[in-house]
């Protein structure tokens, strides 16, 4: 049987100013490829018809994390703990998601990408949890902690496809976000939550396998 290929969209950085790269975090493919699936590279700055070409070849998307979300996107203003914006990956993002969803190809969104479908679909996001959220707990365990480091507990919505995935409906996470969704967009239904109330995965409603995360599962591999 032909291994499934998942197409894994990037992200792209500067080296020495003058040279470009295009660059995903190995854990990604190494998870994917641990499962069985063969992973393909998506970059930044594929023409619309690229993209289009390249999606109709898969068999599922995975997008990962990264840097925040352009606040200019969901019609907000910047602020001060906005960082690592991508515009370009933004877009080509965006254009995966409602492209692959037109096929019904099975989706996968891990923390930014979960608040990047909340804000393709609609919806809206808090630019810095501490800041503009009172009741949030500090969900930005960057500093200080390895990325397989337990942050907290989630609450796994019951009869979800999440809930399909672990064996019980409280589960220990990572936490590498400092922002979160504001505003849930129609044709999202919550699946999970952290114990401050925050939403923590989402999946599309009336979809076969749309799911996003806000933690990063692929490097958790040594948790069941």
């Amino acid at each position: 049987m032909r291994a499934p290929v998942i197409g894994v969209t990037s992200a792209q950085r500067n080296e020495h100013t003058s040279v470009k790269y295009i660059n995903l975090p190995k854990a990604y493919t190494d998870s994917l490829c641990g499962a069985g699936a063969s992973p393909v590279l998506i970059p930044v700055g594929l023409s619309t018809q690229q993209l289009q070409d390249l999606i109709c070849r898969l068999d599922g998307l995975l997008m990962p994390g990264g840097g925040d979300i352009d606040p200019s996107v969901y019609g907000s203003n910047s602020h001060p703990k906005v960082a690592a914006v991508d515009p370009e990956r933004d877009q080509l993002e965006i254009q995966a998601f409602h492209y692959a969803r037109s096929r019904g190809l099975p989706i996968l969104g891990i923390c930014r990408v979960l608040q990047l479908i909340n804000v393709a679909m609609g919806g809206a996001l808090y630019e810095d949890l501490l800041d503009q959220r009172p009741t949030s707990d500090n969900h930005d365990f960057h500093e200080n902690h390895e990325r397989n480091y337990l942050a907290h507990r989630v609450n796994i919505e019951a009869n979800s496809h999440l809930s399909t995935i672990f064996d019980s409906l409280v589960v220990q996470v990572n936490s590498l976000h400092h922002q979160g969704i504001r505003d849930l967009a129609s044709g999202l239904a919550i699946t999970a939550k952290a114990g401050d109330g925050l939403i923590e995965a989402v999946e599309i409603e009336g979809y076969p396998f749309g799911i996003a995360v806000q933690w990063h599962p692929e490097c958790l591999q040594e948790h069941n």
